[in-house]
């Protein structure tokens, strides 16, 4: 069967002040009504329903994402007691899946918290072409590539290789000849004019048995500290064991653990809308702007105002004057007023305020 794992556990620091520690953006709605979680768990939809899926997040987090997601079993929302990156939050993943859940031949659909997909219809379609390929040949992974629009920097790139005989499905699919890593702007024009490359979208399909077998190839230490934790998960040592083992595991992205090995990699050319909201200039992309280019959340007053994007809160009037290409975001306790073009630099900010220990603004 398919099982989702949805990963929650960033922190969206590039999204302050609205994002904080106890509500990262995965937490928040930033297009829609519904929190960027609720809306992937209910993409899903029958391709993956909720007794079939599962979220990993952080111990500090749990209790918020069962709130948001009262469909889900409470086992079905897992809070790693520490931060160790990608690779063994999806290992632990196919543990559960394969020894908790008892299915040892789970096909998984690995997908972030906090990605906008559009149309629903579209993304179940493709999931269940990616995992009829898998079931194809069940050592396959499969990825979703997303045709560049722009030359972006901020994304990885995938490059397709020959297209396979049998895609099973409406969808392109191509054999991945290459990942890239992000491009600086020239490389990117490059990838974009070549026509054969892909934004990557990190949303994965394959067998756990394929993911627990190339961890115990490539993370040997890595999946048996994993095992020591599944051990214990039905005992009352669960919690103990947890927390010493997962601290004791050197953080590792399934990128380089497991994609930079692989060599039975298949991508599909995604039949749906994808963004990955990275920060606040992303919200026009989504929103939309008026007619001076303004992006605007709440109440506001803008005169000679361009290019410029406002969100506020509970009602607070926002009132600029001959700003352009600016950030402005108002929470109840803090402000954030930047240049759209240093968007990057707002991690600077957090970082910043973790050196001052002004926590309460964290």
């Amino acid at each position: 069967m398919l099982h989702a794992i949805i990963m929650a556990g960033g922190s969206g620091t590039r999204f302050w002040p609205a994002s904080r520690r106890d509500t990262p953006k995965q937490l928040l709605s930033l297009v829609g009504s519904q929190t960027m979680i609720a809306q992937t768990a209910a993409r899903l939809g029958d391709a993956a329903p909720a007794e079939r899926q599962m979220v990993v997040t952080n111990q500090r987090l749990a209790a918020a994402v069962r709130r948001e997601l009262p469909e889900l079993a409470a086992d079905a929302v897992v809070g790693e007691p520490c931060k160790r990156d990608t690779a063994p939050c999806i290992g632990l993943a196919a543990l559960l899946v394969t020894r908790i859940r008892q299915d040892p031949d789970a096909t998984m659909v690995v997908l972030p918290a906090d990605h906008v997909i559009t149309p629903d219809t579209a993304f179940q379609a493709a999931v269940r072409q990616a995992a009829d390929l898998v079931d194809a040949e069940p050592e396959r992974i499969v990825t979703f590539g997303i045709k560049p629009t722009y030359p972006a920097e901020i994304f990885g790139y995938i490059q397709r290789g020959k297209p396979l005989s049998a895609p099973h499905g409406d969808a392109p699919a191509y054999g991945v000849a290459r990942f890239r890593e992000k491009p600086d702007a020239a490389t990117a024009a490059e990838f974009l004019a070549a026509g054969d490359s892909y934004w990557n979208s990190g949303i994965f399909v394959w067998r756990a048995t394929t993911i627990l077998n190339a961890l115990r190839e490539h993370q040997p230490k890595t999946l048996d500290r994993l095992e020591k934790i599944v051990d214990a998960w039905e005992t009352p040592a669960k919690d103990e064991v947890f927390t010493r083992e997962f601290a004791a595991i050197e953080g590792v992205s399934i990128d380089y653990a497991v994609m930079e090995h692989a060599t039975n990699v298949a991508v599909i050319e995604a039949p749906f809308e994808w963004d990955d909201l990275g920060g606040w200039q992303a919200l026009p992309r989504r929103l939309g702007t008026d007619a001076d280019g303004n992006t605007i959340v709440g109440k506001h007053l803008g005169l000679r105002t361009t290019d410029t994007v406002v969100r506020s809160s509970d009602g607070h009037l926002i009132v600029t004057l001959g700003l352009k290409d600016t950030i402005v975001v108002h929470t109840p306790d803090a402000t954030l007023v930047a240049n759209k073009h240093d968007e990057e630099a707002i991690r600077d900010v957090v970082r910043r305020l973790e050196e001052l220990g002004w926590e309460e603004h964290l």
